[in-house]
């Protein structure tokens, strides 16, 4: 069979050529604003029984059928509520299909067998012109290749239906870009089948309470029968198989980074594409432009399949807006092989001059569960590990390591005596660790972690912190106690005290302040401890307002 081509913006006859192939009982290609659908008459029996054919599609998987306005509904439904109406007068022409009580005029090959059928009007003006011109209800599943990813361009039904069809209609790309929103009026309260490009948000603002069905976020069991298109079978699924990363972004984003093969592929969100170099990247979207993941997820999906990817990593969006739709779809490409990369854990960023107290203050966090990242251990860690801080240590300061390490003494004589070098290893030490602490914290299971760092706010470390804290205590106070502790004269404590900060300087810099004013370090710990109750209660409450 010759597939044709219809380009309506140069072919004046094209949209009364396509509605023909409708009327006489042929396959056509249409385009909506959600995917591409493969229509045909949805009363013709024969017709409709060679889209299953066409897409290898379930005879069990229900078909939707679309018309031109509300006034058809009747034709083909019995007991209209009132609700159906209200919702096609807010929602219609657009991404809502409607599950209602069938007349017998309407195939039960057409429903799956279901005494019920889906009807939705889409808003694109060509289908809808298709439509009224052949005068019969258009059934259209998305016109991909049975558990393909949906095509939402003209190209993309090409590609899995030429030659096997009479026709497609070229009307450019989809604008939602995920299928429509179905819901089931015959239930109280009525239930969302699948999500799609009506946020679940807009249904309840029309009807109130609406359930959620369980396949939307689950698989249905074997026995189960689907009551609407997308329900049961594993969709939108390319070759290589699918593992979605569900989360907050930076913590999802970090879970695949720590899971990639050198052969497998990202879809992510835009901000994180450069956390994966290396590897054939498509990008979803921005994190919070649900609309754009809409548009590209099936894109993404389907152009895998030129590659030579062995598995795919998915970063999921949460569930608001079309969140829900495009996260269902991603889910069901993976058969539901989901990973909980969890919430992003509270980030307290500690900071103050020495003999503030600091060691009775983590003592307080971890007694909240809290994970203590040392930024001074680790940046000692890292001069053993790190092969790239060592070498431009190596390069800008000359022969300062032998063969115990990092020659703290001779690097201290280069670095202390000269400004401009502090900075400049400054710079190198900074550019390594913030990456690593950032990803310490992602990948960290524990809810709170505290970021203990002397440069809190010179590295930049400061801008991963929910809070920054600064410890403080009277300057007495902390010559006694860094005597006691370092085994050193007062007059040497009273040098190094008046090397740090000035206390101006943290009261300028941090969102909070605890004084240490305790008579003994137990005392100081239980104030810290109630301190930062108040502290992490204060920031899940700004979390939920945001």
């Amino acid at each position: 069979m010759k597939t044709r081509i219809f380009h309506p913006e140069t072919d004046q006859n094209a949209i009364a050529e396509a509605a023909e192939i409708i009327r006489r009982g042929g396959l056509l290609g249409i385009p909506t604003e959600t995917v591409y659908g493969l229509g045909a008459d949805a009363l013709n029996e024969e017709a409709v029984r060679t889209i299953f054919e066409a897409k290898g599609r379930p005879q069990d998987n229900p078909l939707i059928i679309h018309v031109p306005s509300a006034d058809w509904l009747e034709r083909y439904c019995r007991d209209v509520p009132a609700a159906a109406y209200e919702l096609a007068e807010r929602f219609w022409p657009g991404p809502l299909t409607m599950i209602l009580p069938r007349r017998e005029i309407v195939p039960l090959r057409t429903t799956g067998g279901l005494e019920t059928v889906g009807v939705r009007c889409p808003n694109h003006p060509l289908t809808l012109a298709i439509i009224e011109i052949a005068g019969v209800p258009i059934a259209a599943p998305s016109g991909n290749i049975s558990g393909r990813p949906s095509p939402t361009t003209a190209q993309h039904m090409i590609e899995d239906m030429d030659g096997k069809i009479d026709g497609i209609v070229d009307g450019g790309p989809c604008a939602v870009g995920v299928e429509s929103t179905i819901v089931d009026l015959t239930v109280t309260p009525p239930r969302l089948l699948r999500p799609g490009g009506l946020p679940l948000e807009a249904l309840r603002e029309v009807l109130g309470e609406v359930a959620v069905d369980k396949a939307v976020t689950e698989k249905l069991d074997d026995g189960e029968r689907p009551r609407a298109p997308g329900m049961k079978y594993r969709h939108y699924a390319p070759k290589a198989p699918v593992t979605v990363v569900t989360g907050d972004p930076d913590r999802s984003a970090a879970y695949i980074g720590e899971h990639l093969s050198p052969d497998d592929g990202v879809i992510c969100f835009d901000e994180y594409a450069g956390d994966f170099a290396g590897h054939i990247i498509h990008n979803l979207g921005p994190v919070e432009d649900r609309l754009a993941q809409a548009q590209h997820v099936f894109d993404a999906l389907r152009t895998f399949d030129v590659t030579a990817v062995s598995h795919i990593y998915a970063q999921c969006p949460d569930d608001a807006g079309l969140g829900l739709a495009v996260g269902n779809r991603l889910k069901k490409a993976a058969g539901f092989h989901v990973v909980e990369a969890g919430k992003k854990p509270i980030v307290i960023g500690l900071t103050g001059p020495t003999g503030a107290g600091k060691t009775s203050a983590l003592a307080a966090l971890e007694r909240l569960g809290g994970c203590i990242l040392d930024c001074d251990a680790v940046y000692h860690e890292m001069l053993r590990t790190d092969k790239v801080m060592r070498r431009d240590i190596a390069e800008s300061f000359g022969d300062v390591f032998d063969e115990n390490g990092l020659n703290r003494q001779k690097l201290g004589s280069i670095v202390f005596a000269d400004p401009a070098a502090l900075e400049r290893l400054n710079a190198i030490i900074y550019t390594r660790l913030v990456p690593e602490i950032r990803r310490r914290v992602n990948a960290s299971a524990a809810p709170i972690v505290g970021v203990d760092a002397i440069n809190l706010f010179e590295s930049g470390l400061d801008q991963l912190c929910h809070r920054t804290v600064g410890l403080l205590a009277p300057v007495e106070v902390r010559i006694r106690r860094i005597m006691a502790r370092d085994g050193i004269s007062e007059e040497y404590a009273r040098l190094r005290v008046k090397a740090q900060k000035g206390e101006n300087f943290y009261r300028a810099h941090c969102s909070d302040i605890l004084v240490n004013d305790a008579a003994s370090a137990a005392e100081f710990e239980n104030k810290a401890y109630a301190f930062f109750c108040h502290l992490i209660k204060q920031i899940k409450e700004e979390s939920n307002h945001e």
